[in-house]
Formats: structure tokens, sequence, C-alpha cells
């Protein structure tokens, strides 16, 4: 990270670790079905694997949530960011030559580039998931936002893209962050 980039990070408020460090017991006693948290020496980042359930679209189709909380989590929602593991190579040269910033202190989950197909899913890599945005609340956990995005992907019955893909995307260029759209949550079917 630069030197700018590691001055946007604040370290953990004595909250935030102790919540943490529950979550992360819990995890490691009671982890949520199709998901494997590797284990990192940084509290404040975690990277979790996600197999997509069996007998669905994405059956067997692996990703990666990197998972960096803020410093007043869980008051403020972590960022989320889901990688394809075909691409874990490229996003690490990428992070570790300081091109992608995924510094935030709200949650932001991406897909990054190729992004599942799926009618809640851009091909920018943002998601329409409500408890992603409107819908946070301090009760939630790690574990929560896992099983929610497994959820969305489990319930699809087609992969497709949005129908205001192409013009969400077009919107969206120079970086928009997902956080400045205002999403409407109108399709709880998919």
């Amino acid at each position: 990270m630069t030197s700018s980039s590691a001055a946007a990070r604040k370290n953990l408020s004595k909250i935030a670790c102790n919540r943490l460090q529950k979550e992360l017991v819990e995890w490691q006693v009671n982890p949520p079905t199709g998901f494997k948290h590797k284990v990192t020496d940084n509290l404040q980042r975690w990277v979790v694997e996600v197999t997509g359930a069996p007998g669905t679209l994405y059956a067997n189709e692996t990703y990666q949530l990197q998972v960096d909380f803020p410093e007043n989590y869980p008051m403020e929602a972590p960022q989320v960011l889901l990688l394809s593991l075909s691409y874990i190579n490229l996003y690490r040269l990428l992070v570790f030559s300081d091109v992608i910033l995924l510094l935030s202190t709200v949650l932001q989950v991406i897909f990054l580039h190729p992004a599942p197909l799926h009618p809640h899913i851009y091909s920018n890599g943002h998601i329409c998931l409500d408890i992603l945005y409107d819908s946070w609340s301090p009760a939630m956990t790690v574990s929560s936002i896992c099983i929610s995005i497994l959820s969305m992907l489990s319930s699809s019955t087609t992969k497709q893209r949005p129908e205001d893909n192409d013009r969400y995307v077009k919107n969206c260029r120079n970086g928009r962050s997902p956080k400045e759209t205002r999403w409407w949550f109108h399709d709880d079917k998919v």
C-alpha cells in the first residue's frame, strides 16, 4: 500500500476488535456451509472462499470474498470484495502494485471481471443486494453477509445480466462506487 492508502485505513477500535474476535471464534466453531476462512494475521482483513451451492446454477463455482473492516465496525459496514478465483492472481498483482485501492468505511461488494452472470450482478461487478447498502445493521455478521450472497446466487433461475446493465455500467465509468447508487430493491424473486 502507498502511504496515502495506509493513512486512509485506521486501526480498529477496541469494540471492533472484540466483535471480530468473537465472530472469528464463532466461525471456527460453526462455519457457514460452503465457506472457508483463510487464516491470516490481519484481523482487519478476512479472506473467505465461497463455493456455489450444489444443485444451483453456480454449483462448484468458486470465488473469494475479501472483507475489510472499518475502524468502527459493526456500526459501520465492512467493505466486501468478491473475486473470481481465475482472477485472484491478477487482483493480487494489482493490489501489490497499488493500482487498486479498496479502502472504505462502507460495505461494498464488487465482483471483478468477469462477474458472474446474475440478474442482480452488473458486468462491472456491482451487486444489487439491499443488506449491502440501505439495510445494513450492526447486528449483521460476516457469516450473515456470506449467507446472503450465497442465497442470492442460489435462488437465481437464470444466468443473465440485469436488464439495465449497459445503461448502469455506462453511468458508473470513472470508478463510481456502488454506494453512490440509489438502488431500487424491487425484485425479491431472484
